[in-house]
């Protein structure tokens, strides 16, 4: 890692000539959205799709394409090499594969991804034929074997036209992986986090149900957060409006007892249970097996009882292990909070007041107080994905002190 010697950890794009590969431009900016500081190096056939300047001017960066490009370092690829923290290729082609796995260097990059001791990623696209070949296929193995991280590509519209495996996996997903890669290493490397997100659906009859507003963001960028610090992830997941992160194991469940069932079970080897779902208080006693008409006198009462409280269930068997809840409130929210804590047993409560605009269910931002035993404090409104770290640094110091007893 060189990081040191620069606070942001640098990534390095290898863009190859692929069709796709004007998609590494989002791929860069993803990857700078994380905080990465990203250097570009091309083949000189991915110039005949998007021009170094392109991204040059996303990167601010000089962009790498022949071996003696760059008077100024006469060694390039040994310097690219040791730069990197983690390498990407993405799109990568057949050819630069083959080159991979048979240590063939006659160009900028093949020379750079022979030298780098750094972590590799590698996201194929290409033809389908192309890439079902047993040629390929042995020499993906081959990567695999060496522990390099091959992403399987995408099935869908290629661009010859074809309907198949082949299509570069989205930015999005690229990205996910290459930092789950890069987290190896992180502050949460060791643990394994456990997130209930979302809401839950009680059901009424087969069409209607008991449910709340939950988008499930906050939780799922917790379960990015954590992976990203190199935390083993469960991600225990109601219906939400947001995907999970790829490459972090996802349960999907629907009502609050399913929820209570999986998350038990995951707690058993957890270090640290945070449980930022919106789960139903109540759930219809006797759901109907039919859609319930308006003349049906079971739709006007519909007998309610309590669900399990996932939350306190975990803390009354947590020992050693850190169990962080979630108050959504709209008034009194830390004195709410602080008689929740109280109530359920666990070591946190992160309280955050829904009334706001910029605190409610589905916005990107929080306005959260951090209570446990010692008191209530008060953090400034910040993104999601902010809010996600300044958690999960707070229960791993817990988590550290809790051991060290």
């Amino acid at each position: 890692m060189t990081a040191g010697a620069n606070s942001q950890p640098c990534a390095l794009v290898c863009v190859t000539g692929c069709i796709a590969a004007y998609k590494s431009c989002e791929i860069v900016r993803l990857l700078q959205k994380a905080g990465l500081r990203v250097k570009v190096l091309m083949t000189e056939h991915a110039t005949q799709f998007v021009g170094p300047t392109t991204f040059r001017a996303l990167t601010h960066e000089k962009v790498a394409v022949g071996l003696f490009d760059d008077p100024e370092d006469p060694i390039h690829h040994i310097s690219l090499a040791q730069e990197a923290d983690i390498v990407l290729v993405a799109p990568a082609t057949a050819n630069v594969i083959a080159k991979m796995a048979h240590g063939i260097a006659d160009d900028l990059m093949s020379t750079t991804l022979l030298a780098t001791r750094s972590p590799i990623v590698v996201a194929p696209a290409m033809n389908a034929g192309m890439w079902e070949n047993v040629a390929t296929q042995e020499n993906v193995e081959v990567l695999k074997r060496r522990g390099i991280h091959v992403i399987t590509p995408d099935s869908g519209y290629l661009a010859c036209g074809e309907v198949a495996a082949g299509r570069l996996p989205e930015p999005a997903h690229i990205v996910d992986v290459a930092l789950a890669v890069l987290g190896e290493k992180g502050s949460l490397a060791g643990e394994h986090v456990l997130i209930t997100a979302g809401g839950t659906q009680e059901p009424i009859d087969p069409v209607r149900f008991i449910g709340n507003r939950s988008s499930g963001k906050m939780g799922i960028a917790l379960a990015r957060a954590a992976q990203r610090s190199g935390a083993r992830v469960t991600l225990v997941l109601g219906p939400a409006s947001v995907e999970p992160p790829a490459g972090i194991a996802c349960v999907r469940v629907t009502t609050a007892a399913e929820m209570l069932e999986v998350t038990s079970h995951a707690f058993a080897d957890a270090t640290i249970a945070i449980c930022a779902a919106a789960v139903a208080d109540y759930t219809p006693v006797r759901p109907a097996d039919h859609k319930l008409k308006k003349t049906e006198e079971r739709l006007d009462v519909v007998e309610l009882t309590e669900t399990e409280d996932i939350l306190a269930t975990l803390a009354a068997k947590k020992q050693d292990r850190v169990v962080v809840g979630f108050a959504a409130e709209t008034s009194n929210v830390v004195a709410y909070a602080q008689d929740k804590l109280g109530r359920k047993g666990c070591d946190a409560i992160v309280a955050n007041d829904v009334s706001r605009a910029d605190s409610g269910f589905g916005s990107d931002t929080d306005k959260a107080w951090w209570v446990t035993a010692d008191g209530a404090e008060e953090l400034p409104c910040m993104a999601k994905t902010d809010l996600a770290g300044e958690i999960l640094s707070r229960a791993k110091a817990l988590a550290d002190v809790r051991r060290a007893r």
